[in-house]
């Protein structure tokens, strides 16, 4: 593949399409991830009563199912993220390739 291929795919609506839209996606959940999770050790680190504190007087506190909640949370964005992809980034993404598979294609007939 030469240099003007590659910036014949760069160029691409449907390559440039589906570039943005997995690089939004992928930034929204990290941002998600990343906001709960130092939110978390915000917590840890300047309220530390309230985390010990039991929900019946027993010895579950109320950090121990924060933290768990992180740990669901980072499952269920990984299946968010499966789910979107599969719908809709996928048929973007072949589309695409078949785009890009057509440019390469194109080096033959000249």
């Amino acid at each position: 593949m030469d240099e003007r291929q590659v910036d014949q795919i760069l160029q691409n609506p449907k390559f440039k399409e589906m570039v943005a839209r997995k690089s939004r996606l992928s930034w929204t959940l990290t941002a998600i991830m990343l906001f709960v999770y130092v939110g978390f050790m915000l917590l840890v680190g300047y309220n530390k009563e309230f985390l010990m504190t039991s929900f019946t007087g027993g010895v579950t506190t109320i950090g121990m199912p924060l933290g768990l909640s992180i740990i669901v949370l980072s499952f269920l964005l990984c299946g968010v993220y499966s789910y979107i992809a599969n719908k809709t980034l996928d048929p973007l993404t072949e589309e695409a390739m078949r785009e890009v598979k057509a440019i390469a294609n194109e080096k033959g007939q000249h």
